[in-house]
């Protein structure tokens, strides 16, 4: 049999891939996930981004709930950052992800749809229609298969139209949707409300940290960790 051996603690069994445990150290190596019989989730090239798509509605949703302790002021007040707002990143946010959902979805370019998006007025009304687009991302990406994230997806940009993989894609929009984020994480530190976390989406071990976001969009552990 062989081993794994964790620096600082005693040699780990290793299962075969059909069993594939994957053990973490402590008392009693407690089993952290039982892989299928096959092994396939360790070869799921989808896993990635349906988690990505998962974690990206909570976070959002966690993030609209720490500006909605704002005064409707301070979410429109001037300061420094690219879009000069916090109401008007949000609301970028969202008009990038309608054009690149736009595209995924095979549609031509909706001037008007993302219009209304860049324009938003208030938090209530953006976070709705965030939550939507965040359902329709997931939606679309738990409808693919391998073989559709590398196929070449057509991108209105009205005076071109650009040409990448789906997949491709997809990892710009979440680094995009993570970059600003951040940059509202970064301006609500300015504000009364204190900014949230936004990195407790991924890994089990966070699981405690997240039981009210999970519950509030009626998820289980399982379906985000499967």
């Amino acid at each position: 049999m062989r081993f794994f051996r964790h620096p600082l603690q005693a040699p780990i069994p290793a299962y075969s891939l059909s069993e594939c445990v994957v053990l973490l150290p402590g008392p009693g190596y407690q089993a952290l996930l039982q892989c299928s019989e096959m092994g396939l989730r360790m070869t799921d090239s989808l896993r990635i981004f349906r988690k990505l798509a998962q974690a990206n509605l909570l976070a959002n949703a966690r993030l609209h709930r720490a500006c909605a302790a704002l005064d409707p002021a301070e979410l429109t007040a001037a300061r420094p950052s690219f879009f000069g707002s916090i109401q008007k990143t949000l609301n970028h946010i969202l008009m990038v992800d309608r054009f690149y959902l736009n595209a995924l979805l095979g549609r031509p370019l909706d001037t008007a749809w993302l219009d209304a998006a860049d324009s938003c007025p208030d938090l209530p009304t953006l976070a709705a229609w965030q939550t939507d687009s965040d359902r329709a991302l997931l939606a679309h990406v738990e409808s693919l298969t391998p073989d559709a994230l590398v196929e070449i997806v057509a991108i209105d940009r009205a005076a071109r139209v650009q040409h990448d993989r789906r997949d491709d894609i997809l990892s710009h929009l979440f680094q995009h949707q993570t970059h600003h984020r951040g940059q509202v994480h970064g301006m609500l530190s300015a504000t009364p409300v204190k900014p949230p976390q936004l990195d407790e989406f991924i890994v089990g071990d966070d699981h405690p940290a997240r039981a009210e976001d999970m519950h509030l969009v009626g998820w289980s552990e399982a379906e985000l960790m499967r």
